[in-house]
């Protein structure tokens, strides 16, 4: 998988290069319902990664965000889920809190991850059962077992709107931008876990569940199932990330506090 994941790191950084070029213009040229906006950097970067991985895979299926579903995918052991731009929002307000998201599955299992952010020029990447990394440097998720102890980085937006009320006298909560961007966070021990109260995509989450879970923490849905990807539907259920010590109890104080 070694030289596998140094083409999809290949291919974020070209996407990455293409946003950068764009980063702080007025870009909006499109809106996907309620999906939000589609930018100029959205479409350049997908074309950037779509050109060299299936260049480099041409047997390989497509999942990407910015690109018309295609059935036949169903049909690949091998597919690469991608999110070109994964925090539209925070690119167009200037928040450097986003970043190109490729992802590979395997039989339904994401097994490489990579996330770039174009602009603090980090790099997660991580191979399950091989290990991750920053910027070609060794990471580890958090060692903190205490959950008062810990902090969880979650949605601005949801926080703004104020649904995750329920959480926040018994969670240290940390807004951030793209949930990829948070899950790089916690694969480097940054913070101690993400989750999200509504659901996102498989394109939103696939390189960051690879990513925690080779950095040694655990990923699943509230529910403790874990996710099956390069499915019909690729809406998925609230993610839950961490360091796989405080999991139970994180998705504990989740269940509690929703009732």
């Amino acid at each position: 998988m070694q030289p596998v994941l140094e083409v999809a790191i290949e291919a974020a950084h070209a996407a990455g290069r293409a946003i950068r070029s764009l980063y702080g213009r007025d870009l909006v040229i499109g809106q996907k319902g309620d999906a939000g906006p589609v930018t100029e950097a959205d479409l350049a970067s997908n074309a950037c990664i779509q050109d060299i991985l299936l260049r480099a895979f041409p047997d390989d299926g497509w999942l990407s965000e910015e690109t018309a579903d295609r059935p036949d995918r169903l049909g690949k052991s091998r597919t690469w889920i991608i999110d070109p731009l994964d925090g539209t929002w925070e690119f167009m307000m200037g928040v450097p809190e986003f970043v190109v998201s490729v992802a590979l599955c395997v039989d339904s299992v994401a097994v490489l991850g990579v996330l770039h952010n174009p602009i603090t020029q980090e790099t997660f990447s991580g191979i399950l059962g091989q290990g991750a990394w920053l910027n070609g440097v060794p990471i580890h998720v958090s060692s903190t077992s205490d959950l008062a102890a810990s902090t969880f980085c979650v949605s601005r937006s949801e926080t703004g709107k104020g649904l995750l009320k329920p959480f926040e006298r018994r969670l240290n909560l940390s807004p951030k931008g793209s949930v990829a961007y948070k899950c790089g966070l916690v694969a480097a021990g940054c913070y101690d876990g993400v989750f999200t109260y509504n659901p996102r995509n498989e394109w939103d989450i696939c390189a960051g569940v690879a990513i925690i879970e080779a950095a040694g923490g655990r990923v699943t849905d509230r529910q403790g199932q874990p996710y099956r990807f390069n499915q019909p539907d690729p809406l998925k259920t609230p993610l839950i990330g961490t360091n796989a010590h405080v999991h139970a109890a994180l998705m504990a104080v989740l269940h509690e506090s929703t009732g």
